[in-house]
């Protein structure tokens, strides 16, 4: 009788550099990103830790203060914990890391550091396309203006940005701006020629022009886009929201959306380094996705959002605000979100996973994620270079891998022998 083979495991993805993208001098011609293969794979392994040689860029800059220290209590066995994946089958954390693409990932438990890696040649002071990640970012940035007075969210958006008088976002409150339900048509159809989505990436310079026309700023996007529906309906995800909150924000504040981010949050949450966003030809900093910061930057800025706002005993961002970042109208959240999120909602620029929890996260499209759950004071940022902008059973697999390790900690916490129970379990 035979005895059937053993699966075959899966590869694990190659690196940047052992596929030979940007290597050599000069490198090879296709072994360059291209104005339209840049952020799609195998080059966006290397674009992603490399937006500063592709696209011009605006500092958020660090100030002058003293960087926060991110205490470590190492965890050595987080790799071996189990989990089940969206394919049924059981995989590691080790396993899972290891296949899905990652770049960085960062664990903290109660105020430490339980594991810190690094993969595809990344390094602790290398930045990182945040991807969407950026719009909860500007969504926090929205809540230091509101607490400052600067910004009423009851306000009619014209209120701020009157050259929209003509656009799809006349008769909408900053708000319903900022949550993502306007009634303003925007097709959020990734690299899809014609789509709303493709003329932001052609107007942020992330994709070429369309031969014989004009390139528009990101600006010039936004006030010709059209409505399609009443304002303050369901929740509907669209990328240009935040451009526009972010537009809202520099004429609320004064200043641009990277000054302000670096005066009002960035110099205060010890950050390391100086973060940036990418621009359009007018300058105009790319809100929805441009920014970029080094993984221990990102869980700085994770902390801060995990203690209510503040960072050693000094508030940065009002607590009322991240409260309100972790609830949200579970009414207004459908299909296809609740397909990730089946208990979920949106508030702030800020995705909530489970509205009863409270747990939230700021999420990317190729696999970005800070992920907060402040009931058990524990924090996960994964950046990453999937090989497509959205995969669902990747998305799935993330979140249960970070909520079943956060679920294996509090055992921990609880008893080292409950520990070790949770890894037999699994």
């Amino acid at each position: 009788m035979s005895v059937p083979a053993a699966p075959v495991p899966a590869p694990i993805p190659m690196t940047a550099r052992e596929q030979g993208i940007m290597e050599g001098f000069p490198p090879a011609p296709d072994k360059i990103p291209g104005p339209t293969t840049w952020d799609m794979p195998p080059f966006n392994r290397w674009s992603f830790q490399h937006i500063r040689e592709l696209f011009p860029t605006t500092e958020v800059r660090r100030g002058t203060g003293p960087v926060r220290d991110l205490p470590a209590a190492p965890q050595e066995r987080l790799g071996d914990v189990a989990f089940k994946a969206m394919s049924g089958e059981t995989t590691t954390i080790d396993d899972w890391l290891a296949h899905s693409y990652t770049d960085g990932f960062l664990v903290m438990s109660r105020g430490k550091v339980v594991t810190e890696q690094y993969f595809n040649d990344m390094e602790g002071h290398t930045p990182h396309l945040s991807q969407s990640v950026a719009k909860s970012v500007v969504g926090t940035l929205a809540g230091v203006l509101h607490g400052e007075g600067a910004l009423d969210l009851h306000a009619p958006i014209l209120d701020l940005i009157p050259e929209l008088g003509k656009s799809g976002y006349a008769g909408a409150t900053v708000g319903q701006v900022l949550d993502m339900r306007s009634g303003t048509r925007f097709t959020e159809d990734y690299n899809t020629p014609g789509s709303d989505m493709t003329r932001i990436d052609i107007a942020s310079g992330w994709r070429p022009p369309v031969p014989g026309e004009p390139v528009p700023t990101i600006r010039e996007v936004i006030q010709s886009l059209p409505a399609e529906r009443e304002h303050g309906e369901a929740f509907k995800y669209r990328s240009i929201e935040t451009d526009v909150v972010a537009w809202a924000l520099e004429r609320a504040g004064g200043q641009s959306l990277a000054h302000m981010l670096s005066d009002r949050i960035w110099q205060h949450i010890g950050a390391e380094r100086d973060g940036y966003f990418t621009v359009d030809g007018a300058g105009t900093a790319l809100a929805d996705g441009g920014f970029n910061a080094v993984l221990r930057d990102y869980a700085r800025f994770g902390l801060m959002m995990l203690e209510g706002g503040a960072v050693n005993g000094k508030q940065v961002v009002p607590e009322a605000w991240v409260r309100a970042c972790a609830r949200g109208d579970t009414a207004s959240f459908g299909e296809p979100y609740t397909a990730t999120s089946p208990h979920g909602a949106y508030s702030n620029q800020w995705w909530i996973h489970d509205a009863k929890r409270g747990d939230f996260m700021a999420r990317g499209v190729f696999g970005q994620l800070i992920y907060l759950d402040p009931q058990t004071e524990f924090m996960a940022v994964k950046l990453s270079t999937w090989p497509d902008f959205l995969i669902h059973s990747y998305t799935v697999d993330m979140l249960s891998a970070v909520t079943t390790i956060r679920d294996a900690l509090a055992e921990s916490e609880a008893s080292p022998k409950k520990f070790t129970d949770f890894l037999r379990r699994r």
